[in-house]
């Protein structure tokens, strides 16, 4: 396979080494090229499973089998609609744009082509077993949050300088923690209405919004949502209030706790393991030719709600 990553940021690099540990492990054999902005070296280890460096767009190929969209989120629709020409596939890194301003058909996109937009949460134990407990379940309420430090995203970096810090490039919690609406429309589908509150509360050093909460509406049920780069105290978890029992999964620490606490499993795994899971989920609609559960489509969709239903 002739695969071009289009960025190798931290996020690129994950996913060149997941990549490549499958396709070793498979015993396929894959040419990588990086599209890069810079001719700064690589960590060793990345460097090692690149075969062509690209700087210039003219001198990309036009047979890519899969491309990888991994740079800066602002960068997405040209990136895309570029590589739609160049590659039968492509993998997206969430979210798929910076704003709702863009027309999908404008994009060049092929009915035969996988195009699959990250949503890695899905692919977690902890979600699993979510599904599983709440079969038949008569839900009432749903409370999620997600709470970190953003200085601590990136220890080796100055968080000031990244593009989360900044909102004309993607930043802001509402588009850095999209992933968690990804996870709860798949679990719930999408809301009749949202209430959407935003904006920048913290001492920290950054223009974009370090602080989202909404309120859904379902037919139903409720569901608040609680998203923030200023937490000192991590948290990644979902409670579900159901007519029998109380659910809790905690994504940081691969567990579920139900029935008021009394019940409590921990489920064996490592961060990267849904990053893997996902690859090979995406490998393998590749191969099958199958269509994406987070195509563009779905992804924009996504996309609007995290941003407060904009159109």
């Amino acid at each position: 396979m002739k695969i071009c990553f289009i960025g190798l940021g931290s996020i690129g690099k994950m996913h060149l080494i997941n990549l490549t540990k499958i396709m070793r492990q498979l015993q396929e054999d894959m040419e990588v090229h990086a599209f890069r902005n810079t001719n700064r070296r690589l960590d060793a280890n990345v460097e090692q499973l690149i075969d062509k460096e690209i700087y210039l767009e003219e001198n990309l190929h036009d047979d890519y089998d899969i491309a990888f969209i991994t740079n800066p989120t602002f960068l997405h629709f040209h990136s895309i609609k570029l590589m739609a020409t160049k590659a039968n596939h492509l993998f997206i890194e969430k979210p798929i744009f910076e704003d709702c301003h863009y027309r999908i058909e404008e994009l060049g996109l092929t009915e035969n082509g996988v195009y699959h937009v990250a949503a890695p949460l899905r692919f977690t134990k902890v979600i699993e077993k979510l599904i599983e407990l709440l079969a038949g379940e008569k839900i009432y309420s749903i409370r999620a949050i997600c709470s970190s430090y953003l200085p601590e995203w990136r220890p080796r970096s100055d968080y000031r300088k990244s593009y989360s810090a900044k909102q004309s490039e993607g930043g802001g919690v509402a588009l850095d923690l999209i992933h968690e609406w990804d996870y709860l429309t798949y679990l719930f589908g999408f809301p009749k209405e949202v209430y959407y509150l935003s904006g920048k509360y913290s001492h920290l050093d950054i223009d974009s919004d370090d602080l989202s909460v909404y309120l859904a509406v379902y037919p139903d049920k409720l569901l608040e949502l609680h998203l923030d780069y200023f937490g000192k105290y991590k948290q990644r978890k979902i409670e579900v209030i159901t007519k029998e029992r109380r659910i809790v999964g905690d994504f940081l620490h691969h567990a579920i706790t139900w029935s008021n606490g009394k019940k409590h499993v921990q489920i064996d795994g490592l961060k990267n393991d849904m990053y893997v899971a996902e690859m090979e989920y995406f490998l393998k609609n590749v191969w099958t030719n199958n269509t994406s559960g987070n195509n563009v489509d779905y992804a924009y969709e996504v996309l609007k709600l995290a941003l407060g239903g904009e159109k």
